[in-house]
Parts: C-alpha cells; structure tokens; sequence
C-alpha cells in the first residue's frame, strides 16, 4: 500500500487527530491559520484549539489576488499561474506557524485548506441558460500545499456541496452542528465576513435535519471597499469610527434593500459579484444621494448589513422570534455593527460571540475546515441541514498526498 494511504487509514482510526485548518476569506485581510486537536468525530466531536494565528496578506498579495476577484474577465493566464502561487504562498505560511509555535509538521496529523474564493456564481445570479447548475472557485492548490508542507491536506470542500446539490455556501452547518449545538438552548452562530451569514442550530439531540445556513447579505465587503477608495492607508473603519460619526439614509437604504435577493427565500448564497461598487452606485442613483458624504454612506451601509441579517431572520423564524445569537468574523470586533444588530434582533435572549462558547471568533471559520476535514478523514458522511438546505449528506474535501 502506498504509504501515505496507509498513513490516511492509520489517522482514520486514531482517537484523536490535530489539524490545521486554513482560512482566506472576501475581505482579503489574511490568512487564518488555526491548529485543532479533535478527539473522535460526529456528535461526540471533542475539540482544543491549541494555536492561532492571522497571518496578514501584503499589498503585493492583496493586489495579485483583486486582479480576478469577482471579475467576469480576467486573463486566463494569470489565473492559472495565482493558483499555485496561492497555494505556495500558504504552504510557507503554515511552515513558519509551526516553527513559531515550535511544532515540528510531523506532529500534525492533517491540513484542511478553504482556498481563496475568486468568483462565487450560484444559478440564481449567473441566470445563464446554458449553464443550469451552480459554481464556485477557490484558488489554492492542493498538492502543492501537501507537497511543500509535507502534510495530507484536504482542499476544495465546496465542490462536493455543489455536486450534491447544494450552491457552495455557506458550508457552516456542517461543523457548527457538530462542534456548537446545545442541549440547553436554539443557537443563530452570525458571521460577519465580507459576505454576512449565519447558521440555524436547534438543540443538540433534536433533528439535526433542521439545522441550515445561509448568506444574508452585504457584512463588511461594501464597507471595507468604501473605506479603501476614500480613505488611502485604510483597510478598514476600525471600531466603525467614520460610521458613528454619520447618519443612515433612508432613501439610501430603501433602494439598496430593494434588490430581489433579499426577498428570495431561504437559504440562498450571493458575494461581492453581486454586492460590490456597481449596486451602491446604482441604489446611489436611484435615491439621488451621489453627493452623500463618507460618514454617511457608511452608516448607511451599516444598517443594511443588520436590516439584511434581520430580514433573513424574519424569513427563518417569523418577526417576533429570535435565537441566541452568537457572532464571529471581523464584524464581530464593530461595536457599531453590533449595536445595529442588536436593535434589529430585539427578541434574541442573548447576543454574545462565540468566545463565550470556547471558539475565538477570528478562528472560527477555519476551526471549521479543519472539523470538516476531521470528519472527512474519520467520520461518516452525515445528514445536517437535509431538510431546509435541501443537500444530502457529504464528506467534503478532497485528499491530496505529499509524495
């Protein structure tokens, strides 16, 4: 047997697995790299996070990757050649974590890789007849991070998804369920990425088919983009300085919120193809507010982050009923946001991070490839969010060896 299948077998019936998992999300900031110690999987999923670490992209990096993000066009040649150089750039990465951290690669068991999403093109945004399916791709390739890392890493999860029937995304319910359900209370765990999204929990031991995920809508992609094109030096607005000092517009608000995908049904998937610069200039257009200040648009663009949250609640559970809420993802650190949110989601009897649960809120979404990665290797494929997300059960992840 080849020994790198052997050594798969081998960590598939091992009590306990540690893994690294990798995320790189829309807001472009970085790449979060997390190192998970999981004992046995499924609903019995133990789970430490021993290290974490966001290691952040340089200009050079974040400008490679803008060349095709969310493009229609791009040069062919160049995609081809950041795929690989993506993942290279990662593979050195995870290295210089675990000399930090003085682990040696052989101690960890998995690599468990998002990639970077370039273009996200659910059927019911690319509307092309020709193509009657739904699409997503993440730059990263696998074997070049299991060749340069030494380590069997898992990429490529949302394919799976896609082939079972799914859109791609969000793929949180998988590894909410298993690592953050209670016995004791419903859960809405809210992550405000640069695409806003959230995860239905019911109480641990209760039908697990009832648990889903879904975008929202706009979290921080408009803002952060709206800060970079006015404020040079700026990645974002820390703390939601420059949003405190404005104040929401409402015939703003009501045109940006007009766009279908806030009525469409749950759940549904969307990005910055959609929500970028061209659908505030339109709404801008629209509401006659070409001239509104900077302080203002993002006040503005706060509100509709948390209306879109609160919409697709309302669409969930009714418009007087609310989960706990739970937050990760760079939104969770606005306390402008935040507060938004907590006047949209008046009925929720808690509203807290996910520290309060034992998952840094920075960590969280790669904390969850490496559970899917966990469950991929030793698990079985199970049937979490069947009935509103409409996929059948999965094992995400594709395996790439070093040798």
């Amino acid at each position: 047997m080849n020994q790198h299948l052997a050594r798969l077998a081998a960590l598939a019936q091992q009590p306990s697995r540690r893994v690294i998992g990798l995320m790189s999300g829309t807001s472009l900031d970085g790449l979060d790299v997390a190192l998970c110690r999981f004992t046995g999987h499924g609903p019995g999923l133990g789970f430490a996070l021993e290290h974490f670490a966001t290691v952040p992209y340089d200009e050079d990096t974040k400008h490679r990757i803008r060349q095709v993000f969310a493009r229609e066009q791009v040069s062919l040649e160049y995609l081809t050649l950041l795929n690989p150089w993506l993942a290279e750039l990662h593979a050195r990465i995870v290295l210089e974590c675990l000399s930090e951290w003085q682990i040696e690669p052989a101690d960890v068991d998995l690599l468990a890789s998002h990639g970077q999403t370039v273009f996200h093109a659910p059927r019911h945004q690319h509307q092309r007849p020709d193509f009657d399916l739904n699409a997503t791709l993440q730059l990263g390739d696998g074997d070049h991070l299991a060749v340069r890392t030494g380590l069997i890493t898992l990429s490529d999860f949302r394919q799976k998804h896609l082939a079972g029937g799914g859109e791609g995304a969000p793929l949180a319910a998988y590894g909410d369920y298993l690592l953050l359900s209670s016995p004791d209370e419903e859960r809405l765990l809210l992550n405000l990425g640069g695409i806003a999204n959230f995860t239905y929990l019911p109480r641990a031991g209760h039908d697990a088919s009832a648990a889903f995920s879904t975008d929202t809508g706009p979290g921080n992609t408009l803002l952060d983009g709206l800060v970079r094109q006015h404020r040079p030096g700026l990645a974002y607005d820390e703390d939601g300085r420059l949003a405190a000092a404005g104040r929401a517009h409402d015939g703003l608000l009501t045109a940006l919120l007009a766009h279908p995908f806030f009525r469409a049904p749950l759940p549904k998937t969307t990005g910055p193809e959609l929500f970028g610069s061209a659908y505030l200039t339109a709404a801008q257009a629209t509401s006659g507010t070409e001239g509104l200040g900077l302080e203002d648009l993002l006040a503005t663009l706060v509100e509709l982050s948390a209306r879109g949250v609160a919409q697709a609640v309302g669409l969930a559970f009714g418009e007087n009923s609310c989960p706990a809420v739970y937050l990760s993802g760079g939104g969770a650190h606005n306390p402008i946001l935040a507060a938004a949110l907590r006047r949209q989601l008046p009925t929720a009897p808690s509203f807290a991070t996910t520290a309060v649960l034992g998952v840094a809120p920075d960590a969280k979404e790669a904390v969850l490839f490496a559970v899917l990665a966990n469950e991929a290797v030793a698990g079985q494929p199970v049937s979490i969010g069947a009935g509103r997300q409409r996929v059948p059960a999965v094992g995400l992840g594709k395996i790439s060896l070093p040798g």
